[in-house]
């Protein structure tokens, strides 16, 4: 699974590295190194404005997503805590997703990601965990694959109160390769740049071929060093996270 990663690109690099036509400079998100389930974070997606019914003027735009996927069909926002991940293995079926997979899909920005490793037990006989960052060697941005969903608010009256719509995500994840797979089974699924633009586009809405997209990267460009455990507390963050430590 993926539970924790890292952002700490500018929304201005981001908009560059995706080709984004739209972006709010109002929304703001500072850097994060311990994004946790239910932040706000940014996405890249693609869509085509209520009032303009032509696709072909889909736009790429830069959004603040909340992270953890709320079905249109939730009656409140808990369940997005649950569903942080989606396995790419069952994405195109299961009932809280495959909506998505096939109308609304996004990028997820990120510079690497965390999973824990078991370590031995510690002196109070409990099994302990050691934290890895993982990362793309060169350094590079990864795009992970994502799905997004709008939720309304029942408790808000009116349709036109910017409160009433609460936009969520869910990041989707593969059998872990490379240095991911010798700290943990699973791992987020990062796409290529040759493939961000069949994924982000809405009017590709075959499960099969979206499928496709979804192969697992190749081998010998992660990095993973082990960590401070001080990332376990979701209310530690700062670069000194990323700092490799003895595990």
């Amino acid at each position: 699974m993926c539970g924790r990663y890292v952002s700490t690109r500018s929304p201005e690099d981001l908009v560059r590295h995706f080709r984004v036509t739209e972006w709010r400079p109002e929304e703001a998100l500072e850097p994060s190194w311990n994004v946790a389930p239910t932040d706000q974070v940014w996405a890249v997606l693609e869509r085509t404005p209520r009032e303009d019914r032509d696709e072909a003027s889909a736009r790429r735009e830069l959004r603040v997503l909340r992270w953890g996927l709320v079905p249109s069909w939730a009656k409140d926002l808990r369940i997005g805590a649950r569903l942080i991940n989606a396995r790419v293995e069952t994405v195109h079926e299961k009932p809280a997703f495959r909506r998505a997979f096939v109308k609304r899909r996004c990028l997820l920005p990120a510079d690497g990601f965390y999973e824990w490793q078991k370590a031995g037990p510690e002196d109070t006989g409990r099994t302990r965990k050691q934290p890895y960052f993982i990362h793309p060697e060169d350094g590079r941005v990864m795009a992970l694959a994502g799905l997004y969903e709008y939720w309304r608010d029942p408790e808000v009256a009116r349709d036109d109160d910017p409160s009433a719509w609460v936009t969520t995500c869910t990041v989707l994840t593969t059998e872990a390769t490379d240095a991911a797979g010798r700290v943990h089974p699973r791992m987020p699924l990062a796409l290529t740049p040759d493939h961000y633009d069949a994924w982000l586009d809405p009017r590709h809405q075959d499960p099969g071929g979206l499928r496709e997209l979804l192969s697992p990267p190749a081998g010998g460009h992660l990095d993973a060093r082990p960590v401070s455990t001080a990332v376990n507390d979701v209310r530690n963050n700062g670069p000194d996270l990323l700092e490799a430590t003895t595990p």
